[in-house]
């Protein structure tokens, strides 16, 4: 007996040792010294670095994500709603207190490529450091000059609601070194306007960390890349070919899209892509806009050849709707309330009206798009310039599901959606906490 017992607590005795040797071995491994290099002044950086480094801010939306009040620019974001917490941009004016007034470029180099701030602690990935990685060393020198020479703001950050132990920084090294493959800097110019576009799409722009699914730990999966994910309570559709409109998207859709905010067979830029397009892309010159619609072309399936055909079978369902008698409340509710600005009575669809019998939030999995931009409407600053489609807060939940159930039935072969009234009613619930 005793001879057993004596046994146990060695095994015991090894198995603590061997644990605790394992977590001295994580803490050194994800250990990383503060860089107390001193910050370069403000003065010290020419206009034209400053410039370029506004058009590099635009285009990776860090306005849209660091800026809650548009008095403070940069001096620290809206809450970034995960399945592990809220997480909050950090204030990134060069405030030397709450901001980034004391990191040296080495500092700000490191944040960008490999997610460590400049005390050593790991930033969480909702910052997308994977992407910002790619960066060029001329490019992150732009960037560093233009946030320094921001308006300092002294606005302290506020704390994520990550709970216990996710919110433990230490343990970012783990997930690092599962899922974070940093690749080689892109220091070389791109030869073709497809190569400066992937650089574009995969770096700054970091399309991939809305349009990927990530895995259950927050990783973007690298095997479905750009196939569509959901953010912020909309879906982000595929940009590799999954996109479920019949009508494939072409480099002018693509460049009509992100250069105005609409495109005539798509429709326009609602939700959480509006700011991508008109606070961030905006700022990006004609040239990197066409190089990335050249770019995105290329990850499609080549559906653009059947654009023609989609477009005439869509219009030719809504002319054979419009002719029938008023079947159904839902087909009623769209004529009385929608039709007006969305039927198309000539051979091809009119700019700035939007056919939905193409458009992808009636062939999602979800109704969730569409319930947003008909609860939500879109506004002139959201859409096309000069455009607004109206709120329809007003209508009661079952009209507004009567309405989605009539489009999802009579412009897609798909199943019906389930649980309408319940969706409406969740997303009005979410948009009122919202105001």
């Amino acid at each position: 007996m005793r001879g057993s017992l004596r046994k146990l607590r060695n095994a015991l005795v090894i198995v603590a040792a061997v644990g605790a040797t394992a977590a001295a071995g994580f803490v050194v491994y994800g250990w990383r010294p503060e860089i107390a290099d001193a910050p370069s002044p403000g003065g010290t950086f020419t206009p034209e670095l400053v410039a370029h480094g506004e058009v590099l801010a635009g285009a990776g939306y860090c306005g849209v994500c660091h800026t809650s009040d548009p008095e403070k620019p940069y001096a620290g974001g809206r809450g970034l709603v995960t399945q592990f917490g809220t997480i909050y941009p950090t204030n990134i004016t060069p405030d030397p207190t709450t901001g980034i007034g004391s990191w040296s470029r080495s500092a700000f180099a490191r944040a960008m490529r490999e997610g460590v701030s400049r005390d050593g602690s790991h930033l969480f990935p909702a910052f997308p450091y994977d992407h910002f990685a790619l960066l060029s060393d001329d490019d992150v020198d732009a960037l560093y000059a233009y946030f320094m020479t921001r308006t300092p703001v002294r606005q302290a950050n506020q704390a994520n609601t990550l709970p216990f132990p996710l919110n433990i920084r230490c343990l970012q090294a783990g997930w690092k070194l599962l899922f974070f493959r940093p690749p080689e800097p892109e220091n070389a110019i791109s030869q073709t306007a497809e190569a400066r576009g992937r650089y574009l799409v995969e770096g700054i722009a970091h399309c991939g960390a809305c349009h990927t699914p990530r895995n259950a730990l927050g990783a973007e999966i690298a095997d479905r890349s750009m196939d569509g994910a959901d953010i912020d309570g909309w879906t982000a559709p595929g940009l590799n070919g999954t996109t479920p409109s019949p009508a494939g998207w072409g480099a002018s859709d693509f460049y009509d899209y992100l250069r105005t905010g609409s495109s005539r067979l798509h429709g326009t830029a609602a939700g959480p892509m509006s700011p991508v397009v008109h606070q961030g892309l905006a700022k990006l010159p004609d040239d990197d806009i066409q190089a990335i619609s050249q770019y995105l072309v290329t990850l499609g399936d080549g559906r653009t050849a059947q654009q023609e055909a989609a477009e005439t079978r869509s219009l030719e369902q809504d002319a054979a709707k419009s002719a029938s008698p008023l079947a159904t409340s839902g087909e009623r509710l769209y004529v009385t309330a929608c039709a007006t600005c969305h039927f198309n009575a000539g051979e091809k669809v009119a700019d700035a009206r939007p056919e939905l019998g193409l458009n992808s939030a009636l062939f999602l999995e979800k109704p969730d798009n569409l319930l947003h931009a008909v609860l939500e409407g879109v506004s002139a600053e959201d859409g096309k310039p000069g455009v607004v489609m109206p709120a329809f807060r007003t209508m009661t939940d079952r009209d507004l599901a009567e309405i989605a159930k009539y489009l999802r039935s009579t412009r897609t072969d798909l199943p019906p959606w389930t649980n309408l009234e319940e969706s409406v009613a969740r997303i009005r619930s979410a948009g009122a906490a919202h105001e």
